[in-house]
């Protein structure tokens, strides 16, 4: 017997999502004020938190896989529609509708989209090895950079400017928030239009590892000077945010040599073990290793997390593929479906609608996007081939995507003397950006990499 095919229909599939809403709705508005319930669980008590935590993921998953359905069918990324369908929920109390409140601070759903995260960065840099990254050559190295520089510098300046009294530390970190590149979102475009395999799409992917790199450790840098502040170091030294700049530095490039060195040693050791998983969760320990002790050197721990993807090539566990396991690439995509979702869909929730309402904050996103559009097109001036569109290659280095959010999610967390560093309208200053980055690009990239050659005039 044929069992239905309930997901082939888009109105069954939205059907589905309103009766749970409508559940969890009923059950909350009819229920006591204890979030699971105040359920009897059989044995004269109540219902586990676990029922609680179930039923947000319940909704999120359901929110995120719709959100990502829809904005796939229109040819965008499918983060922007778990972001958008976030913002949503989380602002659904502004028609009267606060069911899903408790979900912005539950610190559950918090920690799940923070381990969300640490592995999108271990797949971030699974993208990448160390062998990819010294031979991009210098070309994609002085795109990187000015595509970093640039932006950062921007970034600042509109900050200091549309937020005067706010510290310089604040301005220093939307200034990061500008820096690194969703090059994921470029590669599919490149793909779709037959490019991927063009000098523009080389250079590029090429640039994109060492930006992402840079942007971690501006990332890093601000981040431990702000954690330097708020532990009453207010008058930092030049000396002292060198310390911090090589902390960071520092830690990834001694992530890249600890790598090169132990993990063969690691993997052979491994080898001899013969229960199920033992290559994924050697993986998985190295990521969380190497995220640990980021935070424990006070830096974010999605910087360990990058490295640590960016130190596991495939020569390291060769003997793992022999054994015909999966690539650690394949092995790892089920964990991230599950729980990068809910990091996205949580980032939306934090969005404050009633702040685009404000002009001046639309004022502000208006030109913190131009400043981020404006910056990477410097990239274009580290190209000096001929025969090579410096244009498709500034475009291509527009997306913000995930790291954007990334970084703004980390800002938002981030206290400065009792306060968030990306306090709330600034917070949907930063996710406009994000969002028209990322859709401009495609449209953009196509127009200019289709279309034909110049006739020659000579």
């Amino acid at each position: 017997m044929r069992l239905p095919r309930l997901f082939n229909s888009d109105r069954r599939t939205l059907m589905i999502f309103a009766a749970v809403i409508s559940v969890w709705a009923v059950r909350l508005a009819f229920g006591s004020d204890d979030p699971t319930g105040g359920h009897d669980n059989g044995a004269g008590g109540h219902s586990s938190p676990v029922t609680y935590v179930l039923l947000e993921l319940i909704i999120v998953l359901l929110a995120a896989k719709l959100g990502g359905d829809l904005f796939e069918r229109i040819n965008q990324p499918a983060v922007l529609g778990e972001l958008i369908i976030g913002m949503l929920i989380g602002n659904l109390h502004l028609v009267g509708f606060d069911v899903f409140e408790p979900f912005k601070h539950d610190i559950t759903l918090e920690i799940l989209a923070e381990i969300g995260v640490i592995i999108l960065l271990f797949q971030v840099g699974l993208e990448s090895t160390v062998r990819e990254m010294l031979r991009v050559g210098g070309v994609a190295l002085l795109v990187a950079i000015l595509g970093v520089v640039t932006p950062f510098f921007l970034g600042w300046g509109v900050a200091a400017f549309f937020l005067p009294e706010a510290s310089l530390f604040v301005h220093l970190f939307i200034g990061a928030t500008l820096c690194a590149t969703s090059v994921g979102i470029t590669a599919r475009v490149l793909k779709d239009i037959g490019r991927s395999q063009s000098q523009e799409a080389k250079i590029i992917l090429g640039a994109a590892v060492i930006d992402d790199i840079l942007g971690l450790v501006i990332l890093a840098t601000v981040t431990g000077i702000i954690t330097a502040v708020n532990t009453g170091n207010d008058g930092l030294s030049s000396v002292q945010i060198f310390l911090i700049i090589g902390k960071a530095i520092g830690f990834v490039i001694g992530a890249v040599v600890a790598g090169i060195v132990l993990l063969p040693i690691i993997f052979k050791a491994a080898f001899v073990l013969r229960s199920t998983g033992v290559f994924l969760t050697l993986c998985l320990l190295i990521c969380f290793l190497l995220a640990y002790l980021a935070q424990l050197v006070g830096l974010a721990p999605i910087v360990g997390a990058f490295a640590a993807g960016l130190i596991l090539e495939d020569v390291h566990y060769k003997d793992f593929m022999r054994r015909d396991e999966h690539e650690i690439e394949e092995l790892i995509e089920p964990i991230a479906v599950f729980l990068v979702p809910i990091f996205f869909v949580r980032m939306g929730m934090l969005v404050d609608l009633t702040t685009f309402a404000q002009v001046e904050i639309l004022g502000f996103a208006a030109v913190l996007t131009l400043a981020a559009i404006v910056g990477k097109q410097a990239c274009s001036l580290g190209v000096f081939q001929s025969g090579i569109s410096k244009l498709s290659v500034g475009l291509g280095m527009i997306p913000r995507g995930e790291v954007g959010l990334i970084f703004a999610g980390i800002g938002a967390s981030l206290m400065l003397n009792g306060e968030p560093v990306i306090n709330t309208s600034t917070y949907s200053a930063v996710v406009i950006m994000v969002i028209i980055t990322t859709l401009v690009t495609p449209p953009l990239l196509r127009a200019v990499m289709l279309r034909p050659p110049k006739p020659r005039t000579d």
